[in-house]
């Protein structure tokens, strides 16, 4: 193993620990930094420890003295050099699981803002730099480092506390964490802004979370659910754009491209979540059962769409929100007849609760196409123009729009 990968499988790990005993964010990330530095300097010449983990947990214990010592400027400073000191001296140089559970809940706090959460998380649990984060959410640097400073800033004057939820709090909270989660994940899958569809790395990012969700509540079922759901999604990232970058369909993409270990791994998954998630099962493992249907078809025409269509029914019970309302009409659309959906996609866009959403006008108008009123279904293509932010999706959008208007 090299430090480069111990540094991305273990960073979270690591971080969590120096934090708890640190008990301050930017001591714990300094010291651990200049742990990884001394090791690129030593090891490749002494050779790697036994234990790099519990020597890297060390090294960064010291440095954080060291640092403490030299900030210590006034007489007042000695205690807590004194508190720190005693709790070094009995720190044991490994990392503890549920010391990854305190960073996210921390990191997640409803008290900060989605954007600081997001960015906090993967700035500790994911080991991203400042730079990365910022390009991938494409946003300056100096304005994401300022955003992880107030998160920082205001987890110490909150006193935000760094703990696992109690149990009669922990459902709610794991939602919140839960959604951070596939926030990073729907980010680098269908990215909202820019020149790329599809960013690898925040996908990366977010099913390494996800497994650690998992590892860390075995006994939970939405975040086997999550996982399952980001896995599947995931399987068929090589085949979602072609050579040009431009977007492939569901239907067109070539299946036998598509990561089976991951679908057979996703499915899994999902038959454990739906199993021991009780009645009804919850919106994660609903959403990954459908996705399951998807991907384990043969064909795109071989698709269960019925079965799909039925599952949308419970998640839209389980999880009323207007974006699976919509998911549903598309369902209904492909199982019992265009005019059918088309006719739940207008209710939903005189309801009014998804103005604003492109993807409103690209069902609307892909439904259109297939009924072969392409004057309408180009009106619904050019609203989605309008709205749509994504270039692979405008050009897409584009491209849909000349095949109707030809």
């Amino acid at each position: 193993m090299h430090i480069e990968e111990i540094f991305r499988t273990e960073h979270g790990r690591i971080l969590a620990t120096l934090i708890r005993v640190l008990g301050d964010f930017d001591v714990a990330e300094e010291a651990l930094q200049e742990a990884f530095e001394v090791a690129l300097e030593q090891w490749p010449a002494a050779g790697m420890p036994d234990n790099p983990v519990a020597w890297l947990i060390g090294t960064a214990r010291h440095k954080a003295i060291d640092r403490l010592r030299r900030r210590a400027r006034l007489a007042q400073k000695q205690d807590e050099i004194a508190r720190h000191l005693e709790l070094l001296a009995e720190e044991e140089e490994a990392p503890v699981p549920e010391d990854r559970l305190r960073l996210i809940f921390t990191c997640c706090h409803p008290a900060l803002a989605t954007e600081a959460q997001v960015a906090l998380t993967l700035r500790t649990l994911g080991g991203l730099s400042t730079e990365e984060i910022a390009r991938a959410f494409l946003v300056p640097a100096p304005t994401m480092a300022q955003r992880i400073v107030r998160a920082k800033a205001k987890i110490r004057t909150a006193r935000i506390p760094y703990q696992v939820p109690l149990d009669d709090a922990l459902t709610e909270r794991l939602e919140a964490v839960m959604v951070v989660v596939y926030l990073v994940f729907n980010e680098g899958y269908a990215a909202s802004f820019g020149d790329r569809l599809v960013r690898h790395e925040l996908c990366d990012q977010a099913i390494r979370l996800g497994r650690m969700l998992v590892e860390l509540l075995p006994a939970r079922a939405e975040p086997m659910g999550l996982l399952a759901l980001m896995l599947l999604h995931d399987a068929r990232r090589e085949t979602r754009l072609d050579v040009a970058g431009d977007i492939v369909l569901l239907e067109d993409q070539d299946r036998a491209r598509w990561d089976r270990a991951q679908i057979d791994e996703g499915a899994e998954l999902v038959e454990i979540a739906l199993r021991e998630g009780g009645r009804p099962p919850g919106p994660y493992a609903l959403q990954a059962a459908i996705a399951a249907v998807h991907v384990q078809a043969p064909t795109a025409a071989a698709t269960d769409w019925a079965q799909i269509a039925a599952l949308y029914d419970v998640l839209v019970r389980v999880h009323p929100t207007p974006v699976v309302e919509l998911n549903r009409a598309v369902a209904v659309a492909m199982s019992a007849g265009f005019e059918r959906g088309l006719a739940l996609v207008d209710e939903l866009d005189h309801g009014g609760e998804l103005d604003g959403y492109h993807l409103l006008s690209v069902a609307r108008a892909e439904l259109l196409r297939r009924l072969d009123r392409h004057t309408e279904a180009a009106e619904s293509y050019r609203r989605a123009l309008e709205l749509v932010s994504n270039e692979a999706e405008r050009r897409h959008l584009e491209r849909r729009l000349r095949e109707v208007a030809s």
